[in-house]
């Protein structure tokens, strides 16, 4: 019986230890991009993309069409309410500067 215990307890603490070590899941959404634009030197439709946010890196899927982007992921200190999409006007090219992702923290810069 004590032998049972010790073995149950091991195996709980094990699975403990690993649940532990999970990283942490950064979230995904939806934003529209309301006109074509180049993030990081890629070319992006206007349309709505899911943006999947992973450490360095930003993934924009549309359709069956991936792009990845390397981005710096920021958390601020406030919650943003909406998804926002900052422009820039570079030369006869609009580029995307930074998205903040609305419900969270998190701030998407591309450089």
């Amino acid at each position: 019986m004590l032998t049972r215990f010790v073995i149950v307890f091991n195996i709980l603490a094990v699975a403990a230890a690993i649940a532990g070590t999970a990283p942490t899941k950064l979230p995904s959404s939806h934003v529209t991009l309301t006109q074509p634009a180049v993030v990081s030197g890629t070319a992006l439709k206007a349309g709505d993309y899911r943006v999947i946010v992973n450490t360095g890196k930003v993934t924009f899927v549309m359709d069956k069409e991936m792009r990845e982007i390397a981005a710096t992921v920021e958390t601020g200190a406030k919650k943003y309410d909406q998804n926002e999409v900052q422009y820039d006007n570079v030369g006869n090219q609009i580029t995307i500067r930074e998205i903040c992702l609305g419900g969270t923290k998190i701030r998407l810069v591309f450089n």
